[in-house]
């Protein structure tokens, strides 16, 4: 019998009967994994506290047969990301990216670069705390890598490059319009700045998020626009979005924002 070993992310578990789990994780080089873990919430030794959302592990597993859950033989804890649990911001924004990740990552395929960003925005969660930057990054990330990007710098229906300070943004058409495409009904206006900015964003590596700083526009326009880019591909409104919103609602207000 075939035996997987792999670093993993747990995005979710749930429990099953008296004593097991259902788990899924996105592992670093055999993409989303879905297994059953059995006993794991009497066997301190094989598994402990490790199936547990955020945490980063060392997963061993069996591969399914054909129709099945991948069988979980042990876990080792890498980290736990207890800086994750600092306050309710930081909290909602990492199960928003968990589930965004799920949604948004293919099965049956190799995504070690959704891998690499997932991993790397839980860590600077866990240092930082939530910001509305890094939520900004993680999402225009994890829409080019999932071929959503919409069109930045040229009009989405003719190709040609913007010559306006601002254009409408057309969901729909997946992407900003130019005038001579514009029918006067498309879109809310879009800074041509901001689209700019997302752009120079994507050249970053995606593990990057620290000292890269946006602005209040770009911020709320970006995402406008990814929400809108989102709203388009999923099949069903997210859960952990509602979360999100509240503790962002319970967040104390800077003065210096005021």
């Amino acid at each position: 019998m075939h035996i997987h070993s792999d670093e993993a992310i747990i995005l979710h578990s749930r429990d099953y009967g008296e004593a097991d789990r259902i788990v899924t994780a996105l592992t670093r080089n055999h993409g989303l994994l879905r297994g059953f873990a059995r006993n794991a919430r009497k066997s301190r030794k094989r598994f402990g506290p490790a199936l547990e959302p955020f945490a980063l592990l060392k997963l061993i597993w069996n591969p399914p047969r054909s129709g099945e859950l991948s069988s979980l033989r042990e876990a080792e804890i890498l980290d736990l990301r207890t800086g994750l649990r600092r306050d309710l911001p930081t909290l909602a924004l990492a199960g928003y990216g968990l589930e965004l990740t799920e949604r948004l990552t293919p099965e049956g395929d190799l995504h070690t670069e959704h891998f690499a960003l997932l991993n790397a925005f839980l860590d600077h969660l866990g240092a930082v705390g939530a910001a509305p930057t890094a939520k900004l990054l993680f999402e225009l990330r994890l829409v080019q890598l999932a071929g959503l990007m919409p069109h930045l710098l040229h009009c989405a229906i003719c190709n040609a490059p913007f010559t306006e300070d601002i254009v409408p943004f057309s969901a729909g058409y997946g992407g900003g319009i130019c005038a001579t495409c514009a029918t006067g009904n498309d879109g809310p206006p879009v800074n041509v700045a901001t689209l700019g900015s997302l752009s120079r964003c994507l050249r970053a590596p995606v593990t990057v998020f620290a000292d890269l700083h946006l602005g209040a526009t770009t911020l709320r326009e970006g995402g406008s626009i990814l929400g809108a880019a989102l709203a388009a591909h999923l099949d069903r409104p997210l859960a952990s979005s509602a979360f999100l919103q509240l503790a962002d609602s319970m967040a104390p207000v800077d003065p210096r924002k005021k």
